[in-house]
């Protein structure tokens, strides 16, 4: 049986339709029916993404070789459909349970390396999948709760929070129930399908800890509290236009105070601004925090407000309210202190750095570090069972690539040390400079330009040899590498943050980490570090060294490392590190040549085209795209004789169609078909918009006469009739997309064509 024979019914009803809809699809682009960048958008929407050499081309150290892949198809631009991807797996504000962890266990190990790896927010990623195996493995996530629906593309990405959120001692209110319900609420929203960039949203129960590092989110929310009327209320202060990448933004206050009831809706309302007025064709520019930038922010805010009061009434905005109130974990064992029953070796270390006292007396937070963010299966398996032993569905992923074991009895402590001992998961060093953050940079992703995990793994495997030796107070640095400027591993906020650059020296490609000091992973990621200047990847270690020992020399009292870094400044940190930037010539120490963990000689030659942009793609070709499988999925029917579903089909895609149609004039025209085919007659019929020079309105009559008449008494030819009809409607839809985009478009290149000419009189 297949999967999704053996899944039926175990999935909700709607995912497990939207995953049927992606199988269609990947079988339309099979047979040549979408383009490579409607497809490519489409794919990136379900979370399957591009992996490094997926264009065929990879550089040996000698030269680019091309890679052989069975089939010539592509599902992307440059991306051939053989070349193994990447799934990303949403994980909202990084709760999970057992059952979800063993399903993760078992397709990484079926369909990828036997790795399952945690991001910098808080998802999963699997890499070396084939585009075939996708939905299968949707079907098995969907199963047990898990969507990977606009885990990537132009969408609202996964939304993160504070993995402490309801047992933190500082916090405001537990934040997860807002952050379930946003995550709902804004899943395949139509107000967040014309993006012309990702959107990533961050829930934080208080303003000084890390927590969901709201600073540097498109859509930050702070839990706070105030009195009105003598009575509490809860609500969020809103940051908007936060981000990283290569021009890193703060984000700014768009209100102090938005209620639990305006919490939807104003973020509805921000997401139709930002995709109303947002950059659609500069990708570097297409981020909310360059819109907010623009407008400033007090005009946005006008903006946002002006769109709130202006949307429809929507009871979703306030209906998970009182679920709110009954949210609740309910620990799988009473309380208990640590009993003073004997301690095995290593516990104590561990315990310091990986053990947090909850609120609730007599439970801790426990934190399995997983260096550079990656567990295998049986280390996925083990885990699970531990979680069922001690903590039940307790369990979150962190932004920090680590997992955390919730409601841990203090008493069990001890038994649990030994268990994720014996499953190789109980080392110590979390949040410590040991603990060193890494996105996938050369090893998988298309971008990377330096290896920021093979760095990663040399200065933790160096650091964690002396970590015993280090001064406490560079014991508490961070460090964080990405493997280029877009910022994946956050070095932005860390105390050394590295990001992967290349130089050319003496003719060969070298790789180097551009070093950036001092930024701050408290206060929500509050302030960005200084970029000092490019260092040769083989001497970050002793970057490392020397920053640390002249920190620890020189630093006054309880001085930060950020604050040393501000008082001595940018040049006094630069000639620190001079001697540093030297590159011995080839021939003298060939190994600068090449990059940790990769004895190639180093090149930037096969990094290919990125897609974490995604494409961008008009919603009225996401729509008629929609359509036209709706289509193929009547001829299906016809062909399985069922005429009444092929009927019923075929007059889905026309409503689609038209509908597809108006919202390009009419956005909220909703789904009812009285009201589709009453506004599309005047809108598009008779102003000949949709209509043929030779069939005239024929193809239009088609809707008309089946809206009308309704199925009646469904024949195989009726149906066959209906089926062709509606080809021949979605074509012709397409056909008058074409004609309306070249109608928008003709201004521009007249006005281009006059600016031309009067240049050449110039």
């Amino acid at each position: 049986m297949s999967w999704k024979e053996v899944l039926a019914g175990d999935m909700p009803a709607d995912w497990a339709r939207e995953i049927d809809v992606f199988e269609t699809q990947i079988e339309l682009k099979k047979q040549g029916k979408l383009t490579d960048q409607l497809f490519a958008e489409t794919r990136l929407r379900r979370g399957a993404y591009g992996q490094r050499y997926d264009n065929g081309q990879r550089n040996d150290g000698t030269g680019t070789k091309a890679l052989a892949f069975a089939s010539p198809l592509t599902k992307g631009p440059e991306t051939l459909w053989d070349a193994p991807g990447m799934q990303r797996i949403k994980i909202p504000f990084g709760g999970m349970n057992p059952r979800q962890m063993e399903v993760l266990a078992d397709l990484c190990e079926e369909y990828s390396d036997n790795i399952c790896h945690v991001t910098t927010r808080q998802d999963f990623q699997l890499h070396y999948i084939h585009i075939d195996d996708t939905p299968d493995i949707m079907r098995r996530l969907a199963a047990v709760g898990i969507t990977t629906r606009e885990a990537c593309g132009n969408s609202v990405r996964n939304v993160t929070g504070c993995p402490l959120a309801g047992v933190c001692r500082d916090e405001a209110f537990d934040i997860s129930p807002y952050a379930d319900a946003m995550m709902h609420f804004m899943l395949g929203h139509p107000d967040t399908m014309e993006f012309g960039r990702k959107f990533k949203i961050a829930f934080s129960g208080c303003a000084q800890h890390a927590c969901g590092l709201l600073n540097m989110h498109d859509l930050g929310l702070l839990a706070v509290t105030r009195t009105e009327n003598g009575v509490a209320r809860r609500g969020f202060t809103m940051y908007v236009g936060g981000g990283l990448g290569a021009v890193p933004h703060h984000a700014k206050v768009l209100e102090e105070f938005v209620s639990e009831e305006e919490l939807l809706p104003i973020s509805q309302a921000i997401a139709r601004v930002f995709a109303r007025l947002g950059e659609k064709r500069n990708r570097a520019r297409a981020r909310i925090k360059f819109l907010v930038k623009n407008l400033g922010i007090d005009e946005f805010r006008r903006l946002v407000r002006e769109e709130r009061a202006a949307l429809a009434h929507d009871p979703r905005w306030t209906s998970y309210i009182p679920a709110v109130a009954a949210w609740h974990e309910t620990p799988l064992k009473s309380g208990a202190p640590l009993n003073g029953a004997a301690l095995p070796e290593g516990f104590a270390a561990w315990q310091q750095s990986n053990v947090y006292r909850q609120r609730q007396a007599g439970y801790v937070v426990a934190t399995v570090t997983l260096p550079l963010g990656d567990l295998t299966a049986d280390q996925m398996r083990a885990l699970a069972d531990i979680a069922r032993r001690y903590v039940g569905d307790t369990v979150r992923t962190t932004v920090d690539q680590n997992i955390v074991l919730r409601w841990v009895r203090e008493a069990d402590l001890p038994d649990l040390y030994r268990d994720l001992a014996a499953a190789k998961l109980a080392t110590p060093g979390a949040q410590t400079i040991v603990d060193v953050t890494s996105c996938p940079g050369t090893d998988t992703c298309k971008l990377g330009i330096a290896s920021s995990r093979g760095l990663a793994r040399e200065l933790r495997s160096r650091l964690s040899e002396k970590a015993f030796t280090l001064d406490a107070a560079v014991r508490g640095l961070l460090i964080k590498v990405s493997g280029c400027f877009n910022s994946c591993g956050q070095h932005h906020v860390a105390d050394l943050g590295f990001y992967g650059v290349s130089r050319q020296v003496g003719g060969y490609q070298v790789p180097h980490f551009q070093v950036v000091l001092g930024g701050q992973w408290s206060n929500n990621g509050g302030a960005y570090g200084l970029p000092i200047g490019a260092i040769p990847s083989k001497n970050i270690p002793a970057v490392v060294d020397r920053m640390a020992e002249r920190y620890v020399r020189d630093r006054q009292g309880t001085e930060t490392f950020q604050q040393f870094c501000g008082r001595i400044g940018k040049k006094a940190l630069k000639e620190m590190l001079d001697d540093f930037v030297k590159v011995p010539a080839h021939d003298a120490n060939p190994d600068y040549y090449s990059d940790w963990g990769d004895p190639r000689e180093f090149s930037t030659g096969d990094m290919g085209t990125g897609e974490c942009a995604g494409e961008v793609v008009s919603l009225v070709e996401f729509d008629l795209a929609d359509a036209e499988r709706e289509v193929f999925e009547a001829q299906l029917a016809l062909e399985a004789g069922d005429v009444a579903k092929a009927d019923a089909l075929a007059y889905r895609a026309m409503l689609q169609t038209a509908k597809a149609l108006v919202k390009t004039q009419l956005p909220d025209v909703g789904d009812d078909a009285a009201r589709i085919v009453a506004e599309f007659k005047p809108r598009f019929v008779d102003t000949e918009l949709f209509f043929d020079r030779f069939a005239k309105g024929m193809v239009a009559g088609y809707l008309f006469r089946r809206h009308e008449e309704g199925p009646g008494s469904i024949t195989p030819e009726s149906a066959h009739q209906l089926v062709e009809e509606a080809s021949l409607f979605v074509e012709a839809g397409h056909a008058c997309q074409l004609r309306m985009a070249e109608k928008k478009t003709a201004p521009a290149a007249a006005a281009a064509s006059q600016v031309v000419s009067l240049e050449g009189l110039s």
